[in-house]
C-alpha cells in the first residue's frame, strides 16, 4: 500500500515569506519518509473543513511546479483540479509541462468542481452541476486526445480546438496518471470507468458499494476493473497516533484500496510526516 500526503492547508503560523522553504522543507522530509505521492488542492481561497476563506491559499500549479523542483521521486497531482476553471487544451498543456519538467511524475485529478463562491467571486467560469459534468467529460477527452500521437481537432458541445498539438509530449506513457475524484455513482463512478485510471473516494463505510458501482459500470462497457488504481483520502487530526492510523490503513487495505492521501490541518505538516514515517515500513509490507 502506498501513502501520499496531502497538502491542504497553508495556515502554518509563519509569513507568508516563509511559505516557500517551509513547504520546501515539508515535501523534501515526506519524500524521505517513504511518501510515494504529494497532491494539493485546487482552490484559491481556503474551504471548509481545512479553515476559513481568508486563510492563506496557494494556487495548485504555481505549487505543484516548486514542488517537482524540490523533489525527486513523488509523484505530483492536485487532488482534485476544478474541471471549469481551466479550459480543457491549456490544462493538457499544463499536465505536459509538469511532467516533462519533474521527469515523468505528473498525474491529473480531476472533479466538477463545487466552490461556487470562490468561482464568483474571482470570476470563474461556474454553470449549473449539469454542465459542469458535461464539461468535465469533455475535458477528459481532449486531454487523453492531446497526450496522444494525434493533433486532429476537437469539435465538443462546449470546447472547439481546431488542433490538439501538445509539443513535448508528455514522458509518462502511454499517458500521464489520470484520477477521476468524487463518489457519484451515476457520473461520477461512470466517467472514472470510461476514461480515468485511477478513483478517489473518501473513507466512508459506503465504499464497498461504491466500489461494487465502479465495477457494474466497468463491465458494462468491456473495461478490466483491475486496470483502475483505487485510492481513498483519510483525515488526521491532533489525536491520530501510530496505532489509530494503522487501523484506518489497515480498513481501507481490506476495503480494496491500494493508495491512501492523508490530510491534516492539526498537527503541524511535519509532525504528519513524522507519523506517516511510523507507519510506512509497516504497511509497505501489505
Amino acid at each position: 500500500m502506498d501513502l501520499g500526503f496531502h497538502i491542504a492547508d497553508y495556515t502554518w503560523d509563519r509569513p507568508a515569506a516563509e511559505l516557500g522553504p517551509a513547504l520546501g522543507a515539508v515535501a523534501v522530509a515526506a519524500e524521505a519518509a517513504g511518501v510515494a505521492r504529494l497532491t494539493v488542492v485546487d482552490h484559491l481561497w481556503q474551504v471548509a473543513p481545512y479553515g476559513e476563506a481568508d486563510e492563506p491559499m496557494l494556487e495548485a500549479y504555481t505549487t505543484l511546479g516548486y514542488l517537482a523542483a524540490v523533489t525527486q521521486r513523488a509523484r505530483l497531482h492536485a487532488l482534485v483540479t476544478s474541471a471549469v476553471y481551466r479550459d480543457p487544451g491549456l490544462l493538457a498543456k499544463m499536465i505536459s509541462t509538469l511532467d516533462v519538467l519533474s521527469g515523468g511524475r505528473a498525474g491529473l485529478g480531476i472533479g466538477a468542481a463545487w466552490f461556487e463562491a470562490e468561482a464568483l467571486g474571482l470570476g470563474l467560469l461556474f454553470p449549473p452541476l449539469a454542465e459542469r459534468f458535461e464539461r468535465l467529460e469533455e475535458t477528459l477527452q481532449i486531454c487523453r486526445q492531446m497526450w496522444s500521437d494525434t493533433d486532429q481537432p476537437h469539435h465538443g458541445q462546449h470546447y472547439q480546438l481546431d488542433r490538439t498539438l501538445n509539443v513535448p509530449a508528455p514522458l509518462s506513457g502511454p499517458e500521464p496518471f489520470l484520477m477521476v475524484g468524487g463518489s457519484g455513482e451515476h457520473k461520477t463512478l461512470r466517467l472514472v470507468a470510461q476514461y480515468a485510471t485511477a478513483c478517489n473516494l473518501f473513507l466512508r463505510p459506503d465504499n464497498a458499494r461504491k466500489l461494487d458501482v465502479l465495477r457494474a459500470h466497468c463491465d458494462s462497457i468491456g473495461r478490466d476493473y483491475e486496470q483502475i488504481e483505487i485510492t481513498t483520502t483519510i483525515g488526521l487530526d491532533a489525536s491520530t497516533d501510530r496505532s489509530h492510523l494503522l487501523a484506518l490503513l489497515s480498513q481501507a487495505h481490506d476495503t480494496g484500496f491500494t493508495t491512501a492521501y492523508l490530510y491534516a490541518r492539526n498537527p503541524s505538516p511535519l509532525a504528519v510526516v513524522d507519523l506517516l514515517a511510523q507507519v510506512i515500513p509497516e504497511i509497505s509490507r501489505w
